[in-house]
């Protein structure tokens, strides 16, 4: 796309409810937040951003991390973290900001160096992937939150929008040949090895897909479809591993609807549900999680293609509503937040100067709060006793002084009736975690519980989470 591209206590009850194990009832909880790098990153008042996109419903932030930026010069030791060539601190401080916040991060690597492509563009590959992987190692290190005073991130992807000309070239060789899922399955690995070996429990997300393409090697618009492209980087790699994929389904004008329906092999939000199966096919598995990391409408008067704010309200609401249907789909990224005079998308909920787009920021939050991850949903086999349980305690990571303990109340009921209580102290993980089990409590099969976690740190900072708990 034509632009810069650019967590409350966050508990999930086991990894895989973090992310959003799909059901019959659809994506009950997803992360839900914004894109906006001018907004979180280089505003005067970035923090001040961060915070209100919280209250505003989000709970998970995506950045972008230029690596030509980052790394203008060759680090002398590329897979260092703290190598002084890299120049991270305006994310550093987004990342601590966005953690205060306790908000979730998603970081995406993009943009070769001059020095490791022989002088050309951030879209032409390295001349060694050993270069990217380094790089990927080195941040997702950085941010493993085994480092003091640098967050953890949970979240990742690799590349933006790798089938569009303008950010992989090129797309095909001199014969007409598909060239960019090719050489995108040899990144993305490079980037998944580097990102797993800084930080393994992070969550990578393949794709980053634009929502269109023409598949024709010829002319302007010489750009994979997203269907053919993610088909074409399955063949190229059928064995890569990844958590997550990752798309940008646009609508093609600004003032269509969420429900859009768009010729196959090109990815609307409609179109996600065949999407997801030809993924499931191509690179033979039962199931795949669709990230999307970027949706948005432009308004009038700013965009004379644009929507009116009341329809963007509007649309807003439809397009997460679509998004829950699908219970494959565990991510929701609107973008931006505000606009801003370097971005060339006026997609924001609020105007340059900071007024509300109408209702689009109320309409975004009343969205984005019943299907907050941060409320888990979690599923146990039937009979399942003293299940154990993950919380995510980000918020006590962003304290000044961040505690080692936390103590913890619980209580779980079923049908409104006590079934389960306890107090317990659990040290503070360097992922912002607690590792909790539930002694005494036996989850039944089709029964559903709620779960309530009374959080505090012994200074006086106090937080409280519902979650919901399932037998399979």
């Amino acid at each position: 796309m034509r632009r810069i591209v650019a967590v409350a206590v966050a508990i999930a009850l086991c990894a895989f409810a973090a992310l959003g194990v799909p059901s019959a009832l659809g994506a009950e909880r997803m992360w839900i937040g914004f894109h906006d790098d001018p907004s979180f990153r280089w505003a005067r008042d970035s923090t001040s951003r961060i915070e209100s996109s919280a209250t505003t419903g989000a709970n998970v932030m995506r950045l972008l991390v230029h690596w030509d930026q980052t790394a203008p010069q060759r680090p002398a030791k590329p897979a260092d973290p703290f190598d002084a060539a890299y120049r991270l601190d305006d994310l550093d401080a987004a990342i601590r900001a966005a953690q205060r916040a306790d908000l979730e991060v998603l970081l995406t690597l993009y943009g070769t160096p001059r020095w490791a492509n022989g002088g050309r563009g951030p879209n032409v590959m390295p001349r060694r992937v050993a270069d990217f992987r380094w790089f990927s190692q080195a941040i997702a290190s950085r941010y493993s939150g085994r480092h003091e005073g640098y967050p953890h991130v949970r979240f990742w992807s690799v590349w933006n929008e790798p089938n569009l000309q303008r950010f992989l070239s090129p797309q095909f060789d001199r014969r007409g040949k598909p060239l960019a899922p090719k050489n995108y399955a040899v990144l993305y690995a490079a980037a998944h090895a580097g990102i797993k070996t800084g930080s393994p429990d992070a969550l990578v997300a393949i794709g980053e897909t634009s929502p269109r393409g023409s598949d024709n090697p010829k002319g302007s618009r010489a750009i994979h479809s997203p269907g053919k492209f993610a088909e074409l980087v399955a063949k190229a790699n059928p064995r890569l591993k990844f958590d997550a994929w990752a798309h940008h389904p646009y609508p093609s004008v600004p003032s269509l609807r969420p429900s859009q329906k768009v010729r196959w092999p090109n990815v609307s939000l409609a179109s996600l549900p065949l999407f997801h199966k030809n993924l499931k096919k191509w690179f033979k598995r039962s199931n795949v999680s669709i990230w999307v990391t970027e949706y948005a409408h432009q308004t009038k008067p700013q965009e004379r293609f644009g929507v009116t704010y009341a329809k963007q309200a509007e649309y807003v609401r439809q397009a997460i509503a679509i998004a829950k249907k699908q219970p494959f789909v565990t991510m929701f990224v609107w973008f931006v937040y505000r606009d801003d005079p370097g971005q060339e998308w006026d997609s924001g909920l609020y105007t340059q100067a900071g007024a509300a787009k109408g209702a689009s920021p109320v309409r975004f939050a009343g969205a984005a709060r019943p299907v907050d991850a941060r409320n888990a949903v979690a599923r146990f086999p039937r009979g399942a006793t003293s299940p154990r349980v993950t919380v995510h305690a980000r918020r006590y990571c962003g304290l000044e002084t961040a505690p080692t303990t936390i103590a913890v109340k619980w209580q779980v009921s079923l049908a409104g009736r006590v079934v389960g209580t306890g107090e317990v102290t659990a040290g503070l993980r360097p992922d912002c975690t607690l590792k909790l089990r539930l002694p005494g409590v036996t989850v039944a099969k089709g029964k559903s519980y709620a779960a309530r976690f009374d959080l505090d740190d012994l200074d006086g900072t106090r937080v409280t989470r519902q979650l919901t708990l399932r037998g399979a």
